[in-house]
């Protein structure tokens, strides 16, 4: 007996999947020849043993088209992997046609005849919901990506809270293929309670309110419960929303199912043979002005041009396949969101007789289990080959019982980088099994192409898609900006974004829609107003501070962000204070010098004319500092440098308002974005991230360096320091940071067009030490004026290459301690400082028993009874472990 057979045979028992309501089958049109029911169609060694003949042509039940699966995570333990998608389980491409084309039928019959668009959720659906907007002949097929894409315009976005990927972009191009009042269908592989879907449309018709949704999807195993939840909130947007599906039914876990995989063994991922596969490469022909798939939009009128370009697609892998691996069968392979174009290619090869089946590689990671029955029966992780250092990506099974399949790769440029090749990419993972691998490369189209062709011809497009909606963003006889009520982005009556948090207010004279104010103190904050400029919206009057614990439970259940709430603020005792009052006059020379480091290393490399812009609230006190020492005119002219304090929220991005204003203010070359310290990096990837987004958007191209005082994660280039030692701002809260708490972003609170939030607490004057940290650096500028230069040459002089060796310590600790995420691993002073003063924590590491970097960390432990454990080889001076309250 293996040793998993019996965790698995405790959980396999233990779930249970009912069969609801299904549907009959439609017609022979489904392009799928008559046969027998799918129902109770065994698999085997995670190949699915379906066949075109023998599926979707009879009434469908739960467990015909999906299998119960395991993941590590603490809300959710299991996964339902789908027989009949593609993305776990190597499909007959026909057969996921098939499903697709069903799906459509059922959606038909809701919609009559009456034009729709539909929209596909990233990054499962995409290819599911390209097959039903061809089913049903839509004027516009769009999906939502996760990708970046510098030459696309973002028209708004929505938030997936329980996903891997939380972020969907919408990037038609132009915007007015998808702005519009038509019925919207929205396309998933499944609805498990309905949240995801309904607070996707709630975003959606926030942005263009629409009277008519259906949700579509293979299984609905939403309760009842659910299901009562799912009507109050249409009723409350008051539209109509319809669902659809090929069978719905429910799901029945054990109780303690999330323990039970918590201590199944580590799965066995990336096999290695005995002998590695071959690799080939082939460029692939595609039409830049054809869309690929829908990540910027398809219409009606591109379905010829797609299915001509197809064919030639087709054509030339069918050659490579003759020439080299004749006679073998093929499991082609998407990618990620790239679904339906590889789908279409694995049918084309198919209906050409060579033996195909079809997935696609995911972000999602699942638990392997190479036991008969379980549908995971091998899996690979790898490094994401789009620009990603720190991501992992997924392939499970890849494999044909009883055969030698050649792994085709479809890809396109983003993924066309030297991390597919390189060792731990996905080239080497599968070439290690002994698999043969030829990647297929497809050009893809350009959205800014797309986007010319189809505003040169406005009428035909929105002829097609019968545009009608009074309020649109598109709307073609609204002169200059048209309001909208998207959290994200306004467009102009051409389309095109105009990245503004929110919507525009009625433009001014010159054409340029109003801007919030910046604010100053002493009316908001305690810092000199020549110090820093707030571009904030004070919410002080706002009740948003939350007990520590219950926020702590909505934050890891996903049903509340961070920057929704405030912590209370901590109030020190005498002897925290008396501590950070000896750990600033002990500290306060080696401070000046890093400040003065990396402000002499901005202005050598970026020149004197710059603006500084700080990421409230960490890097506010380091910027104020900055600035303090470039007006100082201590060994230089005193420069004239504006300084500014923003918001940026992980997994939300920079205020897209504050960077209108700063655009608009400043030539936006001149901006330096500066923070206090690097933790894991994960502010560094958002920084980058959110300025891409922005200029996508129409937004002007800022510079995403970021700078920082001290960089033990070693993820920038610009930093005073790379030593983890005590920044003395990080000792507390808002009484070293101005009285300012942390950023918020409320869309209860922050309206269009608004700034991110924050709240001045005004009866904390008492308590404020922010001035005194300012002052008692600056007053040792001068005792380190002559180590400045030398500081600054070793830095220039040095290796100064990111590479990240935080992030992998991070990851090693979250592995030794068993902690599902690396949110949960806080390193370093300052973010093992925030983890005792604002959230729940379960253990501070040390590398050194009684190091003075950490001794009022050691304090504030002591006051919360967290154990404090010596780890010698920790890469960093301390970590702090966030407790995982689901455990």
């Amino acid at each position: 007996m293996s040793a998993f057979e019996t965790p698995w045979a405790t959980v396999n028992l233990g779930i249970e999947l009912h069969h609801g309501e299904s549907f009959a089958a439609r017609s022979a049109e489904d392009g799928l020849p008559g046969g027998t029911s799918a129902e109770g169609v065994p698999t085997d060694g995670g190949f699915v043993a379906l066949s075109a003949e023998s599926v979707l042509t009879g009434a469908l039940s739960i467990g015909a088209l999906v299998q119960p699966g395991l993941r590590r995570n603490p809300r959710r333990a299991h996964l339902l992997v789908s027989t009949v998608l593609g993305k776990h389980l190597p499909t007959d491409p026909r057969v996921v046609i098939g499903a697709g084309n069903r799906l459509g039928d059922l959606v038909r019959e809701v919609l009559g005849e009456r034009e729709a668009v539909v929209l596909g959720f990233a990054e499962t659906a995409t290819g599911l919901g390209h097959c039903v907007a061809a089913r049903i002949d839509a004027g516009c097929y769009l999906h939502s990506t996760r990708r970046h894409e510098s030459r696309a315009t973002t028209l708004t976005g929505f938030e997936e809270g329980h996903s891997h990927a939380t972020s969907h972009l919408l990037q038609p191009a132009p915007a007015a293929i998808f702005a519009n009042d038509l019925p919207l269908v929205l396309v998933d592989d499944e609805i498990s309670t309905g949240d995801t879907a309904i607070d996707a449309v709630r975003a959606l018709h926030a942005f263009a309110p629409r009277s008519h949704y259906v949700l579509a999807s293979l299984v609905d195993m939403r309760t009842p419960a659910d299901r009562t939840k799912f009507e109050a909130a249409a009723a409350e947007l008051g539209a109509r929303i319809d669902t659809v599906c090929l069978a719905s039914g429910r799901t029945e876990l054990p109780s303690g199912l999330i323990d039970t995989v918590t201590a199944l063994p580590d799965p066995q991922l990336n096999p290695v043979a005995t002998q590695s596969g071959s690799y080939g490469r082939i460029e692939l022909s595609w039409p830049a002005d054809v869309p690929e798939g829908g990540r910027h939009g398809i219409l009606r009128s591109d379905a010829a041009a797609f299915d001509i370009a197809l064919k030639s697609v087709a054509d030339e892998v069918n050659t490579r396949l003759d020439a080299e691996f004749a006679g073998r069968p093929v499991i082609v392979i998407g990618h990620e969101e790239l679904m339906y174009l590889p789908l279409r290619l694995a049918a084309e090869l198919a209906d050409a007789g060579t033996p195909t089946r079809f997935q696609t590689t995911t972000r999602s990671p699942a638990y392997v289990l190479d036991e008969p029955g379980y549908p995971l029966r091998r899996g690979f992780r790898f490094t994401a080959p789009e620009p990603d250092p720190t991501a992992q990506r997924y392939l499970y099974n890849a494999q044909w019982p009883d055969a030698d399949p050649v792994l085709l790769v479809v890809i396109d440029p983003p993924a066309d980088t030297p991390e597919l090749v390189a060792p731990g990419g996905l080239v080497d993972a599968l070439t290690a099994s002994g698999a043969d691998v030829l990647v297929a490369v497809l050009p893809g189209a350009d959205p800014r192409a797309l986007h010319a062709g189809r505003t040169a011809a406005p009428v035909a497009v929105t002829a097609s898609l019968s545009m009608s909606h009074n309020d649109s963003a598109t709307r073609a006889d609204s002169p200059g900006r048209e309001k909208s009520t998207t959290g994200t982005v306004s467009t102009d009556r051409d389309g095109h974004a105009e990245h503004g948090g929110g919507a525009s207010s009625v433009p001014d004279e010159r054409g340029a829609r109003p801007l919030p104010v910046a604010l100053h103190g002493p009316e908001f904050g305690s810092y000199a107003p020549e110090d820093v400029s707030w571009l904030l919206k004070d919410l002080s009057d706002a009740d948003l501070e939350a007990d520590v614990t219950e926020r702590e439970h909505r934050i890891q259940a996903g049903v509340a962000h961070y920057a929704e709430s405030l912590p209370v603020e901590f109030q020190p005792d005498a002897e925290y204070r008396e501590l950070f009052d000896r750990v600033l006059a002990d500290s306060a020379q080696r401070l000046a010098l890093a400040v003065a480091t990396v402000a002499e290393l901005v202005v050598a490399e970026r020149g004197e004319n710059i603006v500084l812009v700080s990421l409230a609230r960490a890097g506010t006190p380091v910027g104020v500092l900055m600035r303090r020492w470039l007006v100082s005119g201590i060994g230089r002219e005193p420069l004239t440098v504006p300084h500014y304090a923003v918001s940026i929220v992980r997994d939300r991005g920079i205020d897209a308002v504050a960077l209108d204003y700063l655009a608009r203010h400043h030539d936006p070359s001149s901006i330096v974005f500066v923070d206090g310290w690097t933790g894991k990096g994960a502010i560094t990837h958002e920084l980058t991230a959110a300025l891409d987004a922005y200029h996508a958007a129409g937004g002007a191209r800022f510079d995403d360096e970021l700078v920082v005082l001290a960089d033990p994660a070693n993820c920038v280039r610009t930093y005073g320091t790379r030593d983890d030692f005590l920044i003395a701002s990080a000792c507390l809260n808002s009484t070293v940071s101005g009285l300012v708490s942390r950023t918020v972003l409320n869309t209860t609170l922050i309206g269009p067009g608004e700034f991110h939030g924050a709240k001045f607490y005004r009866d904390l004057i008492d308590a404020d030490v922010s001035n005194q940290l300012i002052d008692t650096v600056t007053a040792a500028f001068d005792a380190i004026s002559d180590k400045v230069p030398a500081a600054v040459a070793a830095i220039r002089d040095s290796d100064r290459t990111p590479d990240w060796s935080g992030w992998a310590s991070v990851e090693k600790v979250r592995a030794e301690y068993g902690i599902s995420t690396v949110n949960y691993v806080k390193p370093g002073v300052g973010e093992t400082t925030r983890v005792l003063l604002r959230r729940v924590p379960w253990r501070v590491l040390v590398r050194e028993a009684d190091a003075p970097e950490h001794a009022h960390i050691r304090l504030l432990a002591a006051a919360r009874n967290v154990p404090v454990e010596v780890v010698p080889d920790l890469a960093y001076s301390c970590m702090g472990l966030i407790k995982e309250l689901a455990r």
